[in-house]
């Protein structure tokens, strides 16, 4: 991949010392903004991994921020990536009595939109940010934005400059797993904090750059039509059984941050019931725990609290190229309609990593927060990767 493209990582600091190729490998985007996509390998995004490996990441970011976030911080996580993030490292800063919200592409419209940006270089532009209590973000300390990866700062500056119209404030913090900006993005970074008016720190477990060559996106093309004459990954021969699991749910009881969230044992209870009620189900101890594009904090909890060899990823609306190639970061897509919006394709990446056995799991846990037959179209097509059952949870 890194050939083919003619890029090299420099790695200015690496705060957990574990190298750039366990944080993150590369693959093709099907968008013409942008040709390389970076994929975090601790993360639970587009490659499954434990989830105690994305809790020891979000807890490392956290004591990062810790001492810039003030007395009751505010973090804002990025959809669809980073709301497992954001919101684990919202978590990170107990005992002080954090708030959680992120952005949304499912804006509900029976509340006011406090704010909206766009993330320019990506598949899906526009961000709604939705608090049930707006007042959440009056200027009263620093807030938090947490983000996978930062490669130029512009999404950041367009969320900073989007609330600054609502409610002004004179400092952010912002949080990455990667801080990969050239020297000219954190110029032109700087600047622009400069105009607003705001002061800007930035933390991230790796800070470095990858290096590009001047035609990317050319390059990228030929790599596609290359890749597209691969075979396939094979798929296993498993016929797991669909069956679909109500958690019933506390009304009122927050799942995520789309509207706000914070500590609360009432969350903590009812995901530990839900995650005792999915145990109880499982045939085996080789489980994947699947969150549904935004909705990845509340499933990657469950995940945490099963027993046996639990993985953790979830869908995503992000469109790229896929092979079965050693060192290549994406091997396999499947397509189905979007749980929350089934006029609309979502996607899952990889589903195996390539240490696993070709069979390699004894039950898929799917957890969605809307009717569990929604998901029915990914769970038929998880059912070859199973050998025991494919759970659909609906929260």
């Amino acid at each position: 991949m890194q050939e083919g493209l003619a890029t090299s990582w420099r790695v200015d600091q690496d705060a957990l010392g574990l190298g750039i190729d366990r944080l993150c490998g590369l693959a093709l985007r099907d968008n013409p903004r942008r040709a390389q996509l970076v994929v975090s390998l601790v993360l639970g995004k587009h490659v499954p991994v434990p989830p105690a490996q994305i809790r020891r990441a979000s807890a490392a970011l956290g004591a990062l921020v810790a001492p810039l976030a003030g007395p009751e911080p505010l973090v804002f996580g990025y959809c669809e990536t980073a709301t497992a993030l954001g919101h684990q490292v919202a978590e990170a800063l107990s005992p002080a009595p954090w708030r959680y919200l992120h952005s949304t592409r499912r804006p509900d419209p029976t509340l006011p939109q406090l704010a909206a940006f766009d993330e320019v270089h990506s598949h899906a532009t526009a961000h709604t940010i939705q608090p049930t209590d707006p007042h959440w973000f009056a200027p009263d300390g620093p807030l938090v934005l947490v983000d996978d990866e930062l490669t130029t700062g512009t999404t950041v500056l367009n969320t900073i400059a989007a609330l600054q119209h609502t409610w002004p404030r004179a400092r952010y913090v912002v949080a990455t797993l990667l801080d990969l900006r050239s020297a000219s993005s954190r110029a032109a970074f700087d600047r622009a904090a400069e105009e607003l008016g705001v002061a800007i720190d930035v933390v991230g477990l790796l800070t470095g750059e990858l290096l590009l060559p001047e035609n990317p996106v050319e390059r990228a093309d030929i790599m596609r039509q290359q890749l597209a004459a691969l075979d396939p990954s094979p798929v296993p021969a498993g016929e797991a059984a669909v069956i679909h699991l109500d958690a019933a749910w506390p009304t009122g009881v927050p799942s995520g941050g789309w509207h706000g969230i914070s500590a609360d044992p009432a969350v903590d209870a009812a995901l530990l019931r839900t995650a005792t009620d999915v145990a109880k189900r499982l045939s085996g101890e080789r489980v994947l725990v699947l969150g549904t594009e935004e909705f990845m904090w509340a499933p990657l909890r469950i995940a945490e609290q099963l027993p046996g060899e639990v993985l953790f990823q979830s869908t995503t609306r992000s469109p790229v190229t896929v092979a079965d190639l050693d060192g290549y970061a994406l091997r396999r897509t499947l397509r189905f309609p979007a749980p929350d919006e089934p006029s609309r394709i979502s996607l899952l990446h990889n589903i195996v990593p390539p240490w696993l056995p070709p069979m390699p799991y004894d039950d898929v846990i799917v957890v969605t927060d809307g009717p569990a037959a929604n998901a029915d179209g990914l769970a038929n097509l998880l059912r070859p990767w199973a050998t025991g059952s494919v759970l659909v949870v609906s929260l």
